[in-house]
């Protein structure tokens, strides 16, 4: 049987790869990108709002304010939240990395948490092990697009003066007991990468409820610099003060003008991820070495990702060789994510992934399979096939 693997010379199941993420465009992004064009602002121009007013109301929120990516976001958030040297924010192990670098921009110390081994989802019951009194925020990562159990985080943080800031960069139109991911912090950061379920190219959103946060956003986001009203009319019309080290991550009326559309599109990009999701869960049920996200009737998971784990101890390859077996069949998996501590960076200051077993189980098994929202049937159906394929010869 391994013989026929496409990794031994066989023939693969798709002769192109299929990317395990990628943007869906369709006209009528392409006429509103082109209005812009046409019109007399590139950036800083009336796009920007429409595109915050219209996100703000989609996730009912009173502010929302737009970056030009999800780091930046992230690291504005942190901005916001005050956060300087003396302070810890504690972060998931199982992350992107900008998560946990965010709150190194602003100067203050990531404390890893250990995750769930079967949803990669913080675990709020490690939270106790890392709290100190310099813990001011907390950043929960809503792993793949389901959401963390915030309740039991709250129940962990209680009494204590600290920030929530909500990585929703997996999870626009997830929602959690009732309530949309994003709307269960004090500030949340989301993601307009290509991958994720609306783009503009790159571009991010913070979404607040606060309107000090909401301000002190804005004022990072342009190179901390402001035109206040009473300082111009006694100055002149040309006056504006920096009254902060902030940076240049705006966002253009470009890429607004193409994330006001996609946002339009949202109910149509979601239900296309979870009918595929619930396609994978169903065609894999009967293969014993793989193991889907679970379900829980109460959160709705955006699936921005499908993360699959596969039981090594029950195959005779290592993690590279699946992964390296599945790509030669045409399928473009990926792993999400290396767990933040692994990385040489961090392992250079102290960190240490022993601390945080949860992840490191998880990351020994986790392959995400394609998902993106213009998939089809047979698209699926060659995913499955590969992994039918490759599992099967590799099986003890």
């Amino acid at each position: 049987m391994a013989k026929s693997l496409a990794l031994n010379g066989g023939m693969p199941v798709r002769k192109t790869l299929l990317p395990y993420g990628r943007q869906s465009l369709d006209e009528s992004d392409l006429q509103a990108v082109a209005r812009v064009f046409q019109g007399d602002w590139l950036t800083q121009g009336p796009a920007v709002a429409r595109f915050e007013d219209a996100f703000a109301d989609a996730l009912g929120a009173r502010y929302a304010v737009a970056f030009s990516s999800g780091t930046a976001a992230l690291h504005s958030a942190c901005f916001a939240a005050g956060l300087g040297p003396e302070d810890e924010v504690i972060v998931p192990a199982m992350t992107f990395a900008a998560t946990a670098n965010a709150a190194l921009f602003v100067g203050a110390k990531p404390v890893f948490v250990d995750v769930d081994a079967r949803t990669g989802l913080l675990d709020p019951a490690d939270i106790a092990r890392v709290l100190s009194p310099r813990t001011r925020t907390v950043i929960p990562v809503h792993y793949a697009g389901r959401p963390v159990d915030m309740d039991a985080l709250a129940e962990v943080i209680d009494g204590r003066d600290i920030t929530i800031i909500e990585d929703a960069c997996h999870a626009l139109g997830a929602m959690y007991r009732g309530t949309p991911a994003g709307r269960l912090g004090d500030m949340a950061c989301f993601s307009f990468h290509p991958v994720k379920h609306i783009t503009t190219g790159e571009g991010g959103m913070v979404v607040t409820d606060d309107a000090q946060y909401a301000e002190r956003l804005r004022l990072f986001r342009n190179h901390g610099i402001v035109r206040d009203e009473a300082a111009v009319r006694r100055e002149g019309g040309w006056h504006n003060e920096m009254r902060a080290l902030g940076y240049n991550y705006r966002i253009t009326d470009i890429q607004c003008a193409l994330g006001l559309n996609q946002l339009r599109r949202l109910d149509q990009f979601l239900s296309a991820r979870l009918f595929h999701a619930a396609r994978y869960d169903t065609e894999l049920a009967d293969l014993p070495e793989v193991t889907v996200l679970p379900q829980q009737d109460d959160f709705l998971c955006a699936y921005h990702l499908y993360p699959s784990l596969f039981d090594m101890d029950a195959l005779s390859c290592d993690k590279k060789t699946l992964f390296a077996g599945l790509r030669a069949e045409g399928i473009g998996v990926q792993v999400h994510y290396i767990p933040v501590p692994r990385h040489p960076y961090y392992r250079q200051r102290g960190y240490d992934p022993a601390d945080t077993p949860g992840a490191e189980e998880f990351f020994a098994r986790e392959i995400s399979l394609p998902l993106f929202a213009d998939m089809t049937d047979d698209d699926r159906g060659d995913v499955i096939a590969a992994v039918r394929k490759v599992v099967t010869a590799f099986r003890r």
